[in-house]
């Protein structure tokens, strides 16, 4: 009979994948397989999500932008072009906190971009 190597080492990655899927429904929370099953899915969505999130920020941001510009009968289109030909380089995300926090340094902004647009 062949000996058992690796026993501890696989008894340690079982109970690692077993903690990690506490919460889980059912079966998903109690049997090694589809646990495994799930926490592999769970890490696949968290890796594909942490890409994505800074997608959603940036759509979040021009959203808040382009609302903000509109108060100023502007589009969002027209006032980043604005702000390119103006030379001025503020990021979306600090020009959407401005646009909530700071109305009135946000108005100075879109006002040179509202002069620099063809």
């Amino acid at each position: 009979m062949p000996r058992a190597r690796g026993v501890v080492a696989h008894h340690a990655r079982k109970k690692k994948i077993m903690e990690a899927g506490k919460g889980g429904r059912g079966a998903r929370s109690k049997l090694y397989k589809a646990t495994k099953e799930n926490v592999e899915r769970g890490m696949a969505y968290a890796y594909r999500d942490r890409k994505k999130k800074k997608g959603d920020f940036r759509r979040l941001w021009i959203t808040r932008i382009g609302a903000a510009v509109r108060l100023h009968e502007l589009s969002y289109s027209r006032f980043m072009a604005g702000l390119k030909a103006a030379g001025i380089e503020i990021n979306r995300k600090v020009l959407s906190e401005l646009a909530i926090s700071d109305a009135a340094a946000f108005a100075t902004i879109v006002e040179v971009a509202k002069a620099h647009q063809g």
